[in-house]
This record gives C-alpha cells, structure tokens and sequence, in this order.
C-alpha cells in the first residue's frame, strides 16, 4: 500500500486577500548601491589626485578613523592648503556612503561647481556701482531647496549664494540639475561661520535683512536696499538666535490660511524679487 502522503491544495479563504506581503529586501550590496551618491569619489590615489588638482570643487573629505597616521597627516596637508573640511567617520560609514569596502579608508564628495571663499568675491564689491544682492543660507540642508535657491538667484540678478561648509547643503549634481544650471554659472561661496560672514558684509556696506515666517516688518512695507543681502534660514528651523540678532532688521512674508510658513526655496525667491521689482533688470 503506497503510504506516500498526498499533497493538500490549499483553498483560498478571504484572509487571502486581506494578506500582504512584505517586499523581499536585497542583498546589502545593492541596498549600498542605491544609496550612492553620484558625487560621491573614493580611494586614495583619487582623492588625494582631486585635493591636488581641483580641490575648489571638493567639498568635504571623509577620512576613516582606522587609516594610519601618516596618511591622516598627508591628507589633513593638501585638505588645509585647498580649505577643504574634513570629516573622520567609522569605516562602516563610508563602506555604506560608498557602496563598496573598497574605499581604502577615505572618499570625498565633489562636483562640477567650484566653490569659492568669502574673500574671493570682496574685492569684486570693493567700488562696485549699481545694485548689488547677496544671499546666504542659514543651514539649508536640502538639496533641492538649494538648486531652487541658486536658480532663482541668476533670474533676479543676484551677484552670488553663500552657504556654510558643514550641517547644509552642498552643490553637487542634484543642485546642478535643479538649478538649470545656474549653480555653474552663478558664484557659489562656502563660509564657515554664517554670523561672521553677516558681520563681514555688513562692513562692507551691506544691509542686512533676515527673513523671517514670524517676526519683523512686512516684507513690503518698505522698499529693499540697493545694496542688500538676504539671509534665509533653515527648512522648518528658521533663522538661528545668533544669525537673526547680527541681522540689521527682520521682516516676514505675510499669510493667510493655517500654514504658517513657506518652503525655504519660495520664501527666499519671494524676498529675491522684492529687492528685484526695485532694483531688477526692468528698473
């Protein structure tokens, strides 16, 4: 007597269709793949060859915490000499930034935009006849909000976008690409201290106007400085206390509804064109 089991078919009941699947997670390679960014470079003949030839478009260097010292110290060299920040990270950051362990304990993130100092576009202001408008970001952490930034910039006229080296956004391909290309056209100046680059333009004529979602005047209320920088605040954060209190004044966009607050992108191209309908191409 055969005893070989019969094999059962299951019928369909209604749990069935109430049932959801996970979807099946893949291998950790393809997961780091995903999330690597173009921008993103390593190894360390590569690095250290972009610290020595285009180190205007490296933006930061990640060094792992276990390379030798001697490397650290060849490194830290070429990253002072180019004002280049570097980061120390675990090496399971980078393997996951890079998508690979074969990062030799060191990768940059870099792009087709240089990057310039503060210093670089003073002497550009020195005597400079006409209106001139600046605008720098307090923080501003997506990219996209930044690639929006920049391109709004070039249509009002603005003579350059400053942004900190750390904790913000840099201009890599994703700001590229938003901005139309405007953030390889338009001057893009990394600072490392946003209160004293306030301070800084402040003495060199500049006004200095925050723009808030709460506090200050109306925006419009009354007419924008020629010569003019908008500082615009982090996505949801705002304005930080030090930032706003070097500021010359404050002044908000108005609103109606229950919102409260515009995307830092807007916000920023809304008190672009107020100092544009005065001092814009058409004036």
């Amino acid at each position: 007597m055969d005893r070989t089991p019969e094999k059962r078919v299951r019928s369909a009941s209604k749990n069935d269709e109430k049932r959801t699947y996970r979807k099946p997670v893949p291998p950790r390679a393809e997961r780091n793949e995903e999330k690597r960014s173009e921008d993103i470079h390593w190894g360390r003949q590569v690095v250290l060859q972009l610290l020595k030839e285009s180190p205007d478009k490296v933006q930061k260097v990640y060094l792992g915490k276990n390379v030798s010292d001697r490397f650290s110290l060849q490194i830290g060299a070429l990253a002072e000499k180019g004002k280049v920040t570097v980061l120390r990270v675990a090496p399971e950051a980078l393997t996951d930034m890079c998508g690979t362990n074969n990062h030799q304990g060191v990768a940059c993130r870099s792009g087709d935009v240089s990057m310039l100092e503060l210093q670089d576009i003073l002497p550009l202001l020195d005597g400079k006849q006409g209106p001139v408008l600046l605008v720098l970001l307090d923080h501003v952490q997506d990219p996209h909000n930044l690639g929006a930034v920049v391109r709004t910039a070039e249509a009002c006229g603005a003579m350059a976008v400053i942004f900190p080296k750390r904790r913000a956004a840099l201009p890599g391909g994703t700001v590229v690409k938003v901005s139309a290309g405007a953030a390889l056209r338009v001057p893009m100046v990394a600072v490392t201290n946003v209160a004293q680059t306030v301070r800084e333009l402040q003495q060199n004529g500049f006004w200095t106007i925050g723009l808030d979602n709460k506090n200050g005047r109306i925006l419009w209320t009354e007419a924008m400085p020629e010569k003019a920088l908008l500082v615009v605040g982090a996505e949801g954060e705002g304005l930080s206390r030090l930032v706003a209190e070097t500021c010359d004044e404050i002044v908000r966009i108005p609103f109606s509804g229950s919102t409260g607050s515009l995307n830092a992108s807007v916000a920023c191209a809304v008190g672009m064109f107020e100092w544009a309908r005065k001092w814009g191409v058409q004036s």
